[in-house]
């Protein structure tokens, strides 16, 4: 596109500020910040990223190309309903679990392109991986939209609503589940007597380091093997996850989550 498309953001919350942290660097100018009238984090997000704020997003709709829905799942009918009355053709997007294009669709006028992207909080440092679906009426042009906001946070993934549905858990909510694994990992640190903030260098570093070997390489279980002697130490750790069920454990874990997610 020759010119950056305006991007409205009803809602400042912690995941709107992970994809407006990605966005500001190349596209400062073009960013406004509304919400439900909480004045005071609207001041914080501009203080934090010195982009412009607007106390009624109703005021501002016209203005823009992109519509960025960042509240809550709940909060998405009734705000669905009244923005109905107000846009005229712009990009509709959502980043809230469990509402999909056609959910949109069908609250908005007959036309509106719509697309949901589930992100995560890696946004704020442009290494998010999305998902995103979009509705039936999103044009070449709104796709080079879509493309321009993910490449600002990270990778993506075009996939079919039913897909993204079903993935949420672990693109979206699976990262808590790890800082959940790293703090335990700190917590028994911990219980050897070490110290905290020497216990979190440790651990930070460690994953850190598998991470990056982890993408590089592409191959999990051979990295898994690779670190395991068989009747070595790792091997026996690996056995008691074994015993405890722990791959299905994440696999009723993420079940959980999308069942949540969409409202059952």
């Amino acid at each position: 596109m020759t010119k950056k498309p305006r991007l409205l953001f009803i809602g400042a919350g912690r995941m709107a500020q992970a994809i407006i942290a990605g966005l500001v660097p190349a596209n400062k100018d073009s960013i406004i910040v509304t919400n439900n009238g909480n004045v005071q984090r609207l001041a914080e997000v501009s203080d934090k990223y010195g982009i412009v704020v607007a106390k009624n997003w109703r005021d501002e709709v016209k203005n823009v190309d992109v519509v960025v829905l960042a509240m809550p799942p709940q909060a998405h009918g009734e705000l669905l309903t009244e923005l109905s009355h107000h846009v005229t053709g712009q990009l509709v997007v959502t980043v809230a679990a469990g509402i999909g294009p056609s959910y949109m669709e069908e609250r908005l006028p007959k036309g509106t392109p719509v697309a949901w992207i589930m992100p995560n909080t890696a946004a704020m440092i442009g290494e998010s991986m999305s998902l995103y679906a979009i509705g039936q009426h999103v044009t070449d042009m709104h796709k080079e939209v879509l493309v321009a906001i993910l490449n600002g946070i990270g990778q993506s993934q075009l996939c079919t609503e039913e897909v993204v549905h079903h993935l949420t858990a672990i693109t979206g909510s699976a990262p808590a589940f790890f800082y959940s694994f790293t703090e335990a990992l700190i917590s028994k640190e911990k219980q050897y007597g070490v110290d905290e903030s020497v216990a979190k260098q440790l651990v930070i570093q460690m994953v850190y380091g598998s991470s990056l070997l982890l993408k590089r390489e592409g191959n999990p279980a051979e990295l898994r093997e690779q670190v395991t002697t068989p009747g070595g130490a790792t091997a026996e750790g690996l056995k008691v996850m074994k015993e405890y069920l722990f791959a299905e454990m994440m696999g009723k874990a993420i079940d959980a989550t999308n069942k949540k997610a969409m409202g059952k």
